[in-house]
């Protein structure tokens, strides 16, 4: 596998990534990213026969609590503290003029 990385790739990479990579770093990058790679391939020699495949390391729950239905806020018990209030509505700053909407 470390045998695919060469200069193009990592030129083409550096470019794809929008990094500027000299010509000097072109070939430090290929050993470099050849060198993980191979660190990479030898987790294909582990054996992992008898090995449960996991969705976490630990042991976990979700801790959710019973969906009830309860009385909330009225209109306006919830603009009752707002800065600014209109028809109802909590009133905001306008974000987008009509020529970008």
């Amino acid at each position: 596998m470390a045998n695919s990385i060469d200069a193009d790739m990592v030129r083409r990479v550096a470019t794809l990534a929008r990094l500027h990579v000299g010509e000097d770093e072109v070939q430090r990058y290929v050993d470099q990213l050849a060198r993980m790679i191979d660190y990479v391939d030898l987790l294909n020699e582990v054996n992992i026969e008898n090995v449960e495949p996991l969705t976490h390391g630990l042991p976990v729950t979700n801790v959710l609590r019973e969906d009830v239905a309860r009385p909330s806020l009225t209109s306006e018990q919830a603009l009752a503290n707002a800065p600014q209030a209109q028809r109802g509505y909590f009133a905001v700053p306008k974000v987008l003029d009509q020529e970008s909407a």
